[in-house]
């Protein structure tokens, strides 16, 4: 019998939501998988772009080495640059430092990183 896996992006949630999701998982690993659920609907969902932003500022800033959530930070500011055609100075420098830590040691920061710089690079046509 063969399983069949199905993916789905999850929805945006509202705001206090979202802060509060990351809040918990920057404080307890066993709560990342909620954050990156909340992170993810953010970035592709939601209209506020500088809320967005923060978000990721705030999860790429404070999650610990090794963290999946950094690496997905990155990615999701890439689908930022997608989705509004530009990002603040401050995301902007986190998408370049997690994807050099990411190029440094990938057990620091996962390759997602690099696939956010590149998403940045392509849609705001950087370098």
């Amino acid at each position: 019998m063969h399983s069949h896996r199905s993916f789905s992006n999850p929805p945006a949630q509202p705001h206090d939501i979202v802060l509060d999701v990351l809040e918990r998982a920057l404080g307890d690993p066993a709560h990342e998988m909620e954050a990156a659920n909340a992170l993810v609907g953010s970035a592709l969902h939601d209209d506020d772009r500088e809320f967005v932003e923060r978000c990721c500022v705030m999860v790429g800033t404070r999650a610990h080495s090794g963290s999946p959530l950094l690496g997905l930070a990155a990615l999701c500011l890439g689908h930022t640059a997608r989705r509004f055609g530009r990002l603040g100075d401050a995301a902007l420098a986190l998408v370049h430092s997690l994807a050099a830590r990411a190029e440094a040691d990938p057990q620091d920061v996962d390759g997602r990183a690099l696939d956010g710089l590149d998403d940045t690079r392509s849609f705001l046509h950087l370098w």
